[in-house]
C-alpha cells in the first residue's frame, strides 16, 4: 500500500474514532478468535487500539472448547440437552476453574503484555452477577444459571480507573453456589445494564445471511423489526436465532447498536467499527438511524 492510500484509510476511520470517543463498547469474545493464537493476538490489538483512541471496551468471554477439553482430560462426561451443557457439581468446579481461572487469566496476561491495562473478574466478584438455577420441563441442567440481576458498579469503577474489564460468565446463586451462564447472554445483559453504546458479538459466521449457503447474501444492517421478521420467516434459524435474540435484547435495553461479526477475520472489530461498509451485520432500533449510530 502506497503512502497516500494509507492516509486515505486513516481519513476514512477518523470520523468514527471521533464519534466513538468515550463510548462504552461491550465485546463478546468467543469462537475461533479464542482458540487461534493468531486471531487472539489480532483481537487484543484491536481492543488495545480502541482503548488507545478513547473508547471504553469491556470484554466478556466464554470458553466452551476449553471446558470440553479439560472435562475430557479429567474423564468427566459431557452431556448436552437442548444445546445446553448439563453441569454437575463436579463439572461446575471444572467450569469455574477454566473460565474464571485459566481462560480469563490468559486474556488478561496477553492484553497487559501488549501494553494494555486489564483486570479479570467473574460474576462472583462483588457478587455483581446474581443468578438463579435455570429451569426446564424437559431436563435438569444442573449448575446452569439464568441472570436475575446485575450490579455494574464494579465494572464502572474499573472503567473509570482506566482499566479494561475482562469478565468470565460465572455467577452466584442465592444458595452461594457457582453457576455457569451462557456468555452471549451475559454480554448482552451487561451491555444493557451499563447502558453501553455498542454490543459486539464475535462469532464464527459472517453475520446474518439471507441464504446460509451464500456469503454474498450478508445483510449489513437490520432494524429491530426486520430482524424479528426474519426470525418469524425462518430465514434466521438454528443456532443463529439465540445470537440475534441476544442482540435484540441489548437493543431493547437501550443499547444503540448491536453487531454480529466474523471473529475468524483478522481485525474484524476495527473493520466493523471504523470503516463505512463494515464487515458484519449491525442491528439498530430504527433503520433510518443507522448513520447516527
Amino acid at each position: 500500500m502506497v503512502h497516500s492510500e494509507k492516509v486515505e484509510v486513516l481519513i476514512e476511520a477518523l470520523p468514527y474514532v471521533n464519534r466513538f470517543y468515550k463510548q462504552i463498547i461491550v465485546i463478546k469474545y468467543g469462537g475461533n478468535a479464542m482458540t487461534s493464537e493468531e486471531l487472539k493476538e489480532a483481537v487484543l490489538y484491536d481492543i488495545l487500539l480502541m482503548k488507545s483512541v478513547g473508547m471504553l471496551p469491556i470484554i466478556v468471554h466464554g470458553g466452551g472448547p476449553f471446558i470440553s477439553d479439560m472435562l475430557g482430560k479429567l474423564e468427566i462426561e459431557s452431556e448436552f440437552v437442548d444445546g445446553i451443557r448439563v453441569t454437575t457439581e463436579e463439572a461446575m468446579e471444572v467450569v469455574e476453574m477454566v473460565l474464571a481461572g485459566s481462560v480469563n487469566n490468559d486474556i488478561v496476561k496477553k492484553f497487559n503484555h501488549i501494553g494494555g491495562r486489564a483486570i479479570g473478574i467473574s460474576g462472583m466478584d462483588d457478587q455483581f452477577l446474581k443468578v438463579k438455577k435455570a429451569q426446564s420441563d424437559s431436563a435438569d441442567y444442573g449448575y446452569v444459571g439464568e441472570i436475575e440481576d446485575i450490579e455494574v458498579d464494579l465494572i464502572r469503577q474499573l472503567i473509570e480507573s482506566d482499566y479494561v474489564p475482562v469478565i468470565s460468565s460465572v455467577g452466584m446463586g442465592e444458595d452461594g453456589k457457582s453457576y455457569n451462564i451462557n456468555a452471549d447472554t451475559v454480554a448482552s445483559a451487561i451491555a444493557g445494564k451499563i447502558e453501553a453504546d455498542k454490543f459486539m458479538l464475535l462469532t464464527d459466521i459472517e453475520g446474518v445471511l439471507l441464504d446460509r449457503n451464500d456469503p454474498d447474501s450478508l445483510v449489513s444492517h437490520l432494524s429491530k423489526k426486520e430482524a424479528e421478521d426474519l426470525i418469524a420467516q425462518g430465514i434466521i434459524s438454528g443456532g443463529m436465532i439465540p445470537k440475534v435474540e441476544c442482540c435484540l435484547d441489548a437493543i431493547k435495553q437501550g443499547v444503540r447498536a448491536a453487531h454480529i461479526i466474523d471473529g475468524r477475520m483478522k481485525h474484524s472489530l476495527l473493520l466493523e467499527l471504523f470503516f463505512d461498509m463494515g464487515i458484519g451485520t449491525m442491528i439498530t432500533n430504527e433503520k433510518e438511524k443507522a448513520h447516527a449510530d
